[in-house]
């Protein structure tokens, strides 16, 4: 699959193209920057102008095969003169339309910074000043990244959630982006959760997604927004919220995601594992079932269904238990006693399947 190239790497090539071309007073189409993996990103140059004390252009970031949402956009640089004759070159770095600025703690940047996080920050400090050092140029130049279409691409992000407003943010480790990274993902979870820690919150609440909304609101009038959205990254979750040194991880979820908890699945993808009915049909058995509602829900398609059988059977409460059971038993397995575990089990046409003993407590005391 074809890799692409960070907003970091083209908000460097950018900076680097407009500090040249405001340093010649040419206009450069091509630039070449060298990103922290050691691969070269060879860019062209769209959207010049060229003035006396400024210049600006943009790359156009190309995420290759990854479903990036800012692939497309245009990553632009503008760089001006804000003092001559200095003893050796200096820059500053700001964020311009359509970078978000942070509002929270805990993220790359500090409270008030645009949101360049500091890979890109270095990445474009190479590149101007190995400009500047070929040009032989000694003053402040201010570098300003921005993205027109920014403010529009971050209602598609994390960037609301986590407190950066206004736009995306220009991000990128190694300058590379790989297609479909599961890296990009769990370090999006990671972000979540250092910012709940950095905001004081001593317990983790997670959740696969949203799905039982509208359950959560009602049972418990609990947002599910507020969660950290783990996917099905459970394993990951519980080694992070442990590193972070949280008191205890809450994960609430539906049936159909956390009953793969149960049986030790720790990614919860379908294309990881689904022993969904299996796991269920032996908690069920251990809950009283018969050998033939028990090969029923062997060939159930979905946990509804499962769970309708077991209802008929009268041994749903005593099912959903043991599953519960189960899942807080290979939760606590993978903490190795690093982090108190709690878990609430639903499903939307059954309501409230079971809870941990500390579960609504640790929701009453976030709310």
């Amino acid at each position: 699959m074809k890799k692409g190239f960070t907003t970091g790497s083209c908000a460097a090539a950018a900076a680097k193209a407009a500090t040249y071309m405001l340093l010649t007073g040419t206009k450069k189409e091509k630039i070449s920057i060298e990103t922290p993996a050691g691969v070269m990103f060879d860019a062209d140059i769209k959207d010049i102008f060229i003035s006396e004390n400024s210049a600006g252009c943009s790359v156009v970031k190309d995420g290759g095969d990854d479903p990036d949402v800012t692939t497309g956009s245009h990553v632009r640089a503008e760089v001006s003169i804000d003092e001559d004759s200095l003893k050796e070159a200096e820059l500053e770095i700001d964020g311009g339309y359509g970078v978000g600025r942070v509002t929270l703690p805990g993220l790359d940047q500090p409270v008030g910074n645009a949101a360049i996080n500091h890979v890109p920050r270095k990445m474009i400090e190479k590149e101007v000043l190995e400009v500047c050092k070929f040009l032989d140029f000694k003053g402040k130049l201010k570098i300003v990244i921005s993205v027109p279409e920014g403010e529009k691409l971050a209602k598609k992000t994390f960037n609301p959630r986590l407190g950066i407003v206004g736009g995306i943010s220009i991000l990128g480790t190694t300058g590379i982006v790989e297609p479909m990274s599961t890296k990009a993902l769990i370090d999006t979870i990671l972000v979540e959760l250092k910012q709940k820690k950095a905001l004081g919150m001593k317990n983790a609440v997670v959740s696969p997604g949203n799905y039982g909304l509208k359950f959560m609101e009602e049972t418990y009038h609990y947002d599910l927004n507020q969660s950290v959205k783990c996917s099905n990254y459970i394993g990951e979750v519980v080694d992070m919220s442990c590193d972070l040194g949280f008191e205890t991880l809450l994960i609430t979820g539906h049936i159909g995601k956390l009953v793969k908890v149960a049986g030790g699945i720790m990614n919860t993808h379908s294309h990881e594992a689904d022993a969904r009915m299996e796991i269920l049909a032996g908690c069920a058995i251990r809950a009283g079932a018969s050998a033939t509602t028990a090969r029923k829900i062997l060939d159930c398609l979905n946990t509804t269904e499962a769970l309708f059988l077991i209802k008929e059977a009268n041994i749903l409460e005593e099912t959903m238990e043991i599953v519960l059971e189960k899942i807080l038993f290979y939760l606590d397995f993978r903490a190795q006693g690093r982090i108190k575990t709690e878990c609430i089990l639903y499903s939307n046409e059954f309501g409230l399947l079971a809870e941990s003993k500390n579960a609504r407590k640790i929701l009453e005391g976030i709310k």
